[in-house]
């Protein structure tokens, strides 16, 4: 008989405006079955003698004088995959219970239950309820059906590791000539050590070096947008295979998406401290950079595949391009009703067009079936014309990535 997997332990952290409040969300939490809970003002250690952080400043000074609630809720039976769609539900109640008292949810973490009780800060402790689990359904909810997908895009490989950093280094040598001229994100690449470097195994693991390059974790910063006509020249260069070009642009939606996405994740954080956001500049720069040379990359149209025009129309929409190409060409991409390429396609026309009516039955469309979707829609303060640009990205993977090879396929 299999032994019954570990206990499983969601720690989530939420921000609330006072003592007062965090303690009311913490007394919701403990009654929803969490296991622990305790209350702590924002940035406690810093009053702490003992406390590395003693008397150092707030790093997030925007929340000095706010409280914060740790809990710690424990569910077992199942293993961590299993649980996945009761668990997204579990986020976005535990949002709302931030949200009623005026507050956020600023993250949470996961792990085995047993190790992430050992290591709860009993600081604050309000609610001790040892043994205590979330109560689970039975059955569990299952993800939803996902509808039939459009037709296999005519895509090729990525090609030869060898071939593609030789093409890439070749553009950056055309571009900038000697590593001392080039932005930092692409030196590396004319560094007399990386030419005897090892070899690379696949065009996917170079290709994610490079996007780590220009933007670490995904962070766009000055360097971010240094590099950005590197990356562009890159796609426009006939030496690289088409698998490695559309990778390409798959990063660029990504790095043009950066801002409509911490716009749509910091949705509640923004309207519980009552001010608005303004994209960080780097974001903003970033996609203007983007924009500037998307026109050279749509002159080149009519000979791109349809996959490649699919990722181009998410750069279009991210950066208000009105290439007339882009606007007529979702009539004729071949999309299926009833496919997730359809739904797909029916929110790009939506953002391609001046009309934005057809907007939010496409969201509500993808979100019957992309659970990330429903997740960040779920939340009443998220912009819908900033969540429909942020969700840009998963779209390009859902429907680009099955056409290249999975050796080249990136995470």
């Amino acid at each position: 008989m299999a032994a019954e997997p570990p206990a499983w332990g969601v720690q989530y952290t939420l921000s609330l405006p006072s003592e007062e409040t965090a303690l009311a969300a913490a007394a919701e939490l403990s009654g929803m079955g969490h296991r622990l809970t305790a209350v702590r003002v924002h940035g406690h250690f810093r009053f702490v003698p003992s406390s590395f952080w003693y008397g150092s400043p707030s790093m997030d000074p925007e929340l000095e004088g706010w409280w914060q609630v740790f809990s710690l809720a424990v569910h077992s039976g199942y293993e961590r995959g299993a649980l996945e769609p009761f668990l997204r539900g579990e986020r976005m109640r535990v949002a709302q219970v931030a949200r009623d008292h005026g507050g956020f949810q600023q993250g949470c973490g996961e792990g085995h239950a047993a190790t992430l009780e050992g290591v709860f800060t009993r600081d604050g402790l309000v609610h001790d309820r040892p043994g205590a689990q979330v109560p689970l359904p039975s059955p569990l909810p299952e993800d939803p059906a996902r509808p039939p997908a459009g037709p296999p895009w005519a895509a090729d490989g990525a090609g030869e590791p060898a071939a593609v950093v030789q093409a890439v280094v070749a553009v950056a040598e055309r571009l900038y000539g000697s590593a001392e001229d080039a932005p930092d994100a692409v030196g590396w690449l004319l560094d007399e050590e990386f030419a005897f470097g090892e070899p690379y195994g696949t065009a996917g693991e170079f290709l994610g070096d490079l996007a780590d390059a220009v933007a670490h974790q995904g962070t766009c910063t000055d360097t971010t947008v240094e590099a950005i006509p590197f990356l562009l020249e890159l796609v426009r260069d006939d030496d690289l295979a088409p698998g490695s070009r559309l990778i390409l642009l798959r990063d660029l939606v990504r790095l043009g998406a950066s801002g409509p996405a911490a716009a749509v994740a910091l949705a509640d954080r923004i309207t519980a401290l009552g001010g608005v956001q303004d994209e960080s500049a780097a974001d903003h720069l970033t996609r203007q950079a983007i924009g500037r040379g998307l026109p050279r990359l749509l002159s080149r149209w009519d000979d791109e595949s349809d996959a490649v025009r699919f990722t181009l129309a998410a750069l279009a929409a991210l950066c208000g391009t009105h290439d007339r190409h882009v606007r007529a060409w979702p009539a004729t991409l071949p999309a299926p009703a009833h496919s997730s390429r359809a739904d797909a396609v029916s929110l790009m026309a939506a953002l391609l067009s001046a009309d934005r009516k057809g907007l939010i039955p496409a969201l509500d469309r993808l979100a019957s079936w992309l659970p990330g979707v429903a997740e960040k829609a779920a939340g009443p303060n998220v912009d819908r014309e900033q969540l429909a640009l942020a969700v840009l990205p998963d779209l390009v993977r859902e429907e680009v990535w099955p056409g290249l090879t999975p050796e080249h396929d990136l995470p």
